[in-house]
């Protein structure tokens, strides 16, 4: 089976580890992951803040790198970018493209699912091998739990990782409020929001608050750095891909097919 990985903006930017273990984890589990060039983002940026239209050619890309039917599937590891093309593409497709571009975006929508997902419901497992003796916090984003309702999936995917002890987080639904750019718009708000959020993580004395989506963990991740409580934070992939034989080093995060697999 062929497995596109889509990387998103801010993880090809900003965080590309966790994304290459996201394609470390896949071919483990024996897919064919492959890697369209064209793609950029999901357009979530701009269809949230009010810019619906200019999200058109965004929307446009994402089809065109992986309408090809040669892919099975669309992996992303990020709830909301998994939640923007499966809410949003047709909608906009329909309010402001063309026929062509809806029927186009239906496609690509129904093959995209989320990194917990796809393990859970299209490998049909929960226990991908990995290894990691820490203690583990889960943060559930918003677009995760309301927009595609992963659910238990990822808890699922960590509670079988030897040697993880998972931790329940007080006030889990609460957003960590990052929100893309709300966080610009009402800085006091996401402040406050992000805050409670850090301080409910410290409360778990974990030493690793872990989630499926770059975007919020950057958010946490900047908030727990400025309150000096020494907690990391980690995308679940990086964890899935570690190992007893290739254990995560958390200095240097550095991933390759051949060291990992």
């Amino acid at each position: 089976m062929r497995v596109a990985l889509f990387s998103t903006c801010i993880g090809d930017a900003l965080f590309p580890d966790a994304h290459k273990a996201s394609a470390v984890v896949l071919a483990r589990l024996g897919y064919e992951v492959v890697f369209p060039e064209t793609q950029t983002c999901c357009g979530q940026m701009h269809v949230n803040t009010g810019y619906q239209e200019q999200a058109v050619p965004i929307i446009e890309t994402y089809v065109d790198a992986f309408s090809d039917p040669s892919i099975d599937y669309v992996v992303v590891p990020s709830g909301s970018c998994t939640g923007a093309v499966r809410e949003q593409h047709v909608r906009i497709a329909e309010r402001y493209g063309s026929k062509a571009l809806a029927d186009g975006a239906e496609q690509t929508a129904n093959k995209t699912y989320d990194l917990s997902e796809f393990i859970v419901d299209v490998a049909g497992t929960t226990d991908v091998g990995a290894f990691f003796p820490h203690r583990v916090t889960y943060h559930s984003s918003c677009h995760s739990r309301r927009f595609i309702k992963v659910g238990e999936r990822p808890k699922e995917l960590l509670r079988n990782v030897e040697g993880l002890e998972l931790v329940d987080l007080p006030n889990e639904e609460e957003c960590c409020g990052f929100g893309g750019t709300f966080a610009v718009k009402m800085p006091e708000v996401s402040a406050a929001m992000v805050s409670d959020k850090a301080m409910h993580i410290k409360e778990t004395k974990a030493e690793y608050v872990t989630a499926g989506d770059s975007s919020c963990l950057m958010n946490i991740a900047g908030a727990m750095s400025r309150q000096h409580n020494g907690i990391r934070a980690l995308h679940m992939a990086e964890i899935l891909a570690s190992t007893k034989e290739h254990p995560l080093t958390p200095m240097s995060a550095a991933y390759s097919k051949e060291k990992m697999l």
